[in-house]
């Protein structure tokens, strides 16, 4: 496609796995950087994402907003980068699986763990990760050994999942365990991923003194 592409972000923000998706597909895209409590709240963004909240991109015509669904976006209108198996694909039913993990049971556990949020053990059944040891012992089996979450080839499931992994370890959220650190370590070294970084480190509001 032609139309251009503009990713709304902030740095210190989720816009950072949509930078790096960005740059996994390899097409040029514009950025426009917002500010958490001004910008981001003016009417014209807000006509992108009601929420007020980044990322968010523009490709021509069609606003995306929410990671996963970033990730999915792109990996499907640049088919080229070879970031989703194709429809039809056995790999193709544990990309959408892990992908979806991420943004519902991953998220949503880590976020109540940092909150100090505490699921009763007779409410579990309702809620969708259960608790944060089954959620996180599951990540761990689904990451261990030297393959990729969809089949043989490194895909925007393994970007999104990874990124999750990446900063909550960094923070504390998720423990270091070492399949988490081999899996971190082999995103690491991806081009992508290292131009993104560098990229949204410039981007980083300058310390005074």
């Amino acid at each position: 496609m032609a139309d251009t592409l503009t990713l709304y972000t902030n740095p210190m923000s989720r816009g950072r796995i949509a930078r790096w998706m960005l740059e996994e597909v390899g097409q040029p895209y514009e950025v426009v950087n917002l500010d958490f409590t001004g910008s981001m709240k003016t009417a014209d963004y807000l006509a992108i994402n009601p929420m007020g909240k980044v990322p968010a991109i523009r490709h021509g015509d069609t606003v995306v907003t929410e990671v996963a669904a970033i990730c999915a976006y792109l990996a499907d209108a640049f088919p080229d980068a070879n970031l989703a198996p194709p429809p039809g694909d056995a790999a193709r039913g544990p990309y959408y699986r892990w992908l979806f993990f991420g943004a519902g049971p991953l998220e949503a556990a880590v976020i109540d763990k940092s909150l100090g949020v505490t699921i009763p053990e007779d409410k579990k059944a309702m809620v969708g990760y259960r608790d944060f040891a089954t959620m996180i012992d599951t990540v761990e089996k689904a990451v261990s050994g030297d393959g990729w979450l969809a089949g043989d080839r490194f895909s925007a499931a393994d970007l999104y999942i990874g990124a999750h992994l990446m900063w909550g370890t960094m923070f504390g959220s998720i423990e270091k365990r070492p399949a988490f650190e081999a899996f971190i370590a082999r995103l690491a070294e991806r081009p992508a991923h290292q131009r993104a970084t560098a990229l949204d480190d410039a981007a980083m509001p300058k310390q005074d003194g």
